[in-house]
């Protein structure tokens, strides 16, 4: 769970101060926490809102710019401490492995019940009879197509450094779709927002909580209903299953809970829902306030949510 200007927001190391609420046990140590900071709104807003409540207790906090897939070995070899919300669905081996040897550990799930898959617009139902269902895909691939696509239809995906899920699934059911991967979370929402305008065919990979579908008409494609976890590489076309479903998960480094135990007491109950996250995402991306504006106004507005964590 991406754009240039919302980095742009950012310092590569940003650092806060301290306050005067800290718990009576924190700060345990002087050194800075290095939280991850990732390419899309929401993530960046859960890194600050997390970086504000640990100012409130009294510790010094960097929020890091980190790619989705880099920050994992950064986690593991002690360069970065903290990502409040990693989707689990979206990282590789890389990920897995590091929760499985100890090196990266789950701290819990951030609160958010995120969707990913196939997006398109509304009026796609009227050229391509069958949609929502995945399978109407297959007859009706031109409807998405375009001359260099030919005979395949067109299917923006995910940035390349975010994995290759679309793809993968793509191949496994003998999807007749091209993937070109998009250029970032800006550039997709600028060529979807740009097809709509013209009522031009687009199907994406897109993920929700986001704002924009507060702001457009945009149904998911729909897969079969599977008991357990969906294998997206080795699922078949007639009972594909789509895309494994996400959760937004917390994870730490392995040494954090030993050297910040009242950090990670905090981590542990630090929690965000859709609601929150989609009304923010639309003032910053679409109104132009600042993360950090809408970090400080969720902080007064929500004293007594986030007083609890830090008791």
């Amino acid at each position: 769970m991406k754009h240039k200007r919302r980095l742009g927001l950012l310092a590569a190391a940003l650092t806060l101060g301290t306050s005067s609420f800290a718990q009576a046990q924190a700060p345990e140590s002087p050194d800075p926490i290095r939280i991850a900071v990732n390419e899309w709104t929401g993530q960046i807003l859960s890194a600050t809102i997390a970086g504000e409540v640990l100012k409130k207790m009294g510790y010094n906090v960097e929020l890091v710019i980190a790619g989705a897939l880099p920050q994992l070995a950064a986690i593991e070899q002690g360069e970065l401490d903290f990502n409040p919300e990693v989707w689990d669905n979206s990282v590789t081996d890389a990920y897995t492995n590091g929760l499985a040897s100890g090196s990266i550990i789950a701290a819990g799930p951030l609160g958010l019940e995120p969707r990913e898959g196939w997006i398109y617009p509304a009026y796609m139902e009227e050229l391509c009879p069958g949609l929502p269902s995945y399978k109407a895909l297959y007859d009706c691939a031109m409807a998405f197509g375009t001359a260099e696509t030919f005979p395949n239809g067109r299917l923006v995906g995910y940035p390349a450094d975010w994995g290759t899920r679309d793809i993968d699934v793509v191949k496994a059911i003998g999807m007749p779709f091209n993937v070109v991967p998009g250029g970032s979370e800006g550039a997709m929402l600028a060529e979807l927002k740009s097809a709509i305008a013209a009522k031009e065919p687009i199907l994406m990979m897109f993920w929700e909580p986001h704002w924009i579908f507060a702001e457009q008409d945009l149904r998911f494609v729909e897969w079969n209903p599977i008991d357990g976890e969906c294998i997206e590489e080795t699922q078949v076309k007639e009972t594909a299953c789509g895309f494994a479903q996400a959760e937004a998960q917390k994870i730490y480094s392995d040494d954090f809970a030993a050297k910040y135990p009242a950090a990670a007491a905090m981590i542990a109950k630090f929690t965000l829902k859709n609601a929150d996250q989609n009304a923010m995402i639309l003032e910053v991306d679409q109104k132009g306030r600042s993360v950090e504006e809408l970090a400080a106004e969720w902080m007064t507005k929500n004293e007594a949510v986030w007083s609890t964590w830090i008791q």
